[in-house]
């Protein structure tokens, strides 16, 4: 039966949206900070999850320096027993669910020749099982709180554009495919299961490794609109797939590269 899901200024008024992975270094903006900061500009209430208390705590500074509700809570997202108290923790004090978003995720690189079974083990772990287990906890609680609700997934383009980073690639892979197995199991319970891909941004998590200007420059020109993508251009599709305006939405990708994957030429290893 087709409802009204006419969207307004305010359209997550209300809502409650945990955000796994919602810290980043310092004052810097990842994906997971600026959703959490762009959901709360939306109206919802926000769960800022990191496994750094500081970096959380920092996130949900900068909401209620905004005027929003926040809650920082320290969880390591590969263990059962912590996304079980973490959603506990939200319903408590919040009293519902309504959103999770799931930014949680590690990088790796080389072949299946290069890579060894203990790395292979813990990207998916951390890119994959983090991803199943905050949703196990998630979806019965949003069942709970009656109007449905939505899961965003962060995967990323390497999962459509192999290039040299296959543990990473083949995690990234499987978000896709879970993202799609969780809008079917749950569309009938109201809840929605989408997923983003960005392109190369611009985050902490790459600029704290260190990353020289030529390789910078190459990301950005690597762009048909010439840009450098950011966490806030990622904390937009959220916003978006968590919201009635994407009510009609549910089992896709939404690649956020500034067009990476419709022209970028091979990756440079040695950049």
């Amino acid at each position: 039966m087709a409802t009204d899901r006419e969207p307004d200024d305010q359209q997550l008024d209300g809502k409650v949206a945990i955000i796994s992975g919602a810290g980043a270094i310092k004052d810097g903006i990842g994906n997971g900070r600026a959703a959490a900061i762009l959901l709360a500009r939306a109206g919802a209430r926000i769960m800022a999850v990191d496994r750094d208390e500081e970096l959380a705590a920092e996130t949900a500074r900068l909401i209620e320096a905004e005027g929003g509700e926040a809650l920082a809570h320290a969880a390591d997202v590969t263990e059962e027993a912590e996304c079980e108290a973490m959603v506990a923790l939200a319903i408590k004090t919040f009293g519902r669910v309504d959103v999770l978003d799931n930014n949680v995720g590690i990088g790796s690189s080389g072949s299946v020749v290069d890579e060894v079974i203990e790395n292979w083990e813990r990207v998916m772990k951390v890119n994959v099982q983090t991803m199943f287990l905050t949703t196990k906890y998630a979806v019965p609680a949003m069942i709970d709180s009656g109007d449905g609700g939505a899961i965003v997934n962060v995967s990323s383009i390497s999962a459509l554009r192999p290039r040299g980073l296959t543990a990473y690639s083949a995690s990234k892979g499987a978000v896709i495919s879970l993202t799609r197995a969780m809008a079917m199991d749950h569309a009938a319970d109201g809840i929605r299961a989408n997923c983003i891909a960005p392109g190369p941004v611009y985050t902490p998590m790459v600029y704290s490794r260190g990353m020289s200007d030529k390789a910078r420059e190459q990301r950005r020109s690597a762009s048909p609109l010439g840009i450098e993508g950011t966490g806030w251009d990622i904390g937009n599709a959220v916003v978006f797939l968590s919201s009635a305006r994407a009510g009609y939405i549910t089992g896709q990708t939404l690649v956020v590269d500034g067009g990476v994957t419709v022209a970028a030429p091979a990756r440079d290893p040695n950049a």
